[in-house]
């Protein structure tokens, strides 16, 4: 991902922020009532950029400097990391659009690595939110382990059952797959082959970027379907973030066997099969510290698990650089 000038090479902030935003289909398309404008200024407002886009009739996707942008005729899905403020972006679409008409509104922001270097905390940003809708807020996973807020609006709307996302988190990836990752002069071509893209979702429009010095992302749609997959590969801060409304339950072992990750978390909405489905895909040397299941009140059923690879030596202790890594003790 983008780094700033100022920010030593190997770190990065990849954990992200995400919102969700349900609209009145009755009262306004997002696809055909807003032009490319509105959104590059809906995403400024992070501190973000636009790099690239696709389309099709049912979605379009926009390649941020941090993360992607996802819009269709009935909502908009927005993620950002590094040190992005969403909360501005979601804050400037409410005020473009108005509460009237908007449906659902749910923001999420996971544990960060350098939380202290981010410009607001989870609940300065619902502090914000509340200003203009009343919610409910949970936290999914222990303080002092990984874990996932969740802010979302209080009201009458109610999810269809089908309306299913999936969220596959992995951290501290096999030095393998970090040196593939951050290989110089690595092209994209050669990071869909190592990550198996074009064969798990040939059937997808493609549209993905390598940052200088590290760092990838790629966004995929296919009719309403879509994937992104963000990778901070700086083997001190490593992060690869795979989202989607394909079931990346059932392809979790191949991107497990590519990124062989320390731990990794799972996060679904409405997967009512979590449990089973975990129990089936997930590699048995990989071990559940953390399960959570919460059914939110605007009917969406979220389920959250984080694993990790049980160590099975003593590994050494990382050696600080305490002039050039001073902003990250």
């Amino acid at each position: 991902m983008m780094l700033d000038v100022e920010d030593n090479y190997l770190f990065f902030e990849g954990s992200e922020k995400k919102a969700t935003i349900l609209i009145d289909q009755n009262q306004l398309s997002l696809l055909d009532d807003f032009d490319n404008n509105f959104w590059q200024q809906l995403v400024q407002c992070s501190d973000a950029h636009i790099l690239s886009s696709i389309k099709n009739s049912d979605c379009k996707a926009f390649l941020l400097s941090e993360s992607s942008l996802f819009i269709w005729h009935d909502r908009l899905l927005i993620i950002t990391c590094g040190n992005t403020q969403l909360v501005r972006s979601v804050e400037y679409f409410i005020q473009q659009v108005g509460m009237n008409k908007i449906q659902q509104v749910i923001y999420q922001r996971k544990n960060e690595y350098f939380a202290h270097a981010q410009p607001s905390t989870f609940g300065d940003d619902i502090k914000l939110l509340r200003q203009y809708t009343k919610g409910k807020a949970h936290r999914f996973g222990e303080l002092d382990s990984h874990h996932n807020y969740i802010f979302h609006q209080d009201n009458h709307f109610q999810a269809c059952n089908k309306d299913k996302t999936y969220e596959l988190l992995a951290y501290q990836i096999s030095k393998k797959a970090s040196d593939k990752l951050t290989t110089v002069g690595l092209t994209a071509k050669e990071i869909r082959a190592f990550l198996q893209l074009e064969t798990l979702f040939n059937d997808f429009i493609l549209d993905d970027f390598v940052f200088d010095p590290f760092g990838y992302s790629i966004n995929a749609i296919n009719g309403l379907n879509y994937l992104t997959i963000h990778v901070t590969p700086q083997e001190n801060s490593s992060y690869v973030s795979i989202e989607s409304n394909v079931n990346l339950i059932k392809l979790a072992p191949t991107f497990l066997a590519i990124l062989s990750p320390k731990s990794f978390d799972l996060l679904s909405f409405n997967e009512f099969n979590f449990s089973e489905l975990t129990d089936i895909f997930i590699p048995k040397n990989y071990v559940a510290t953390s399960l959570v299941s919460q059914h939110l009140s605007n009917n969406y059923s979220v389920c959250f698990t984080n694993y990790i690879l049980p160590q099975q030596v003593f590994s050494q202790a990382a050696t600080l650089d305490l002039v050039e890594q001073s902003h990250a003790l």
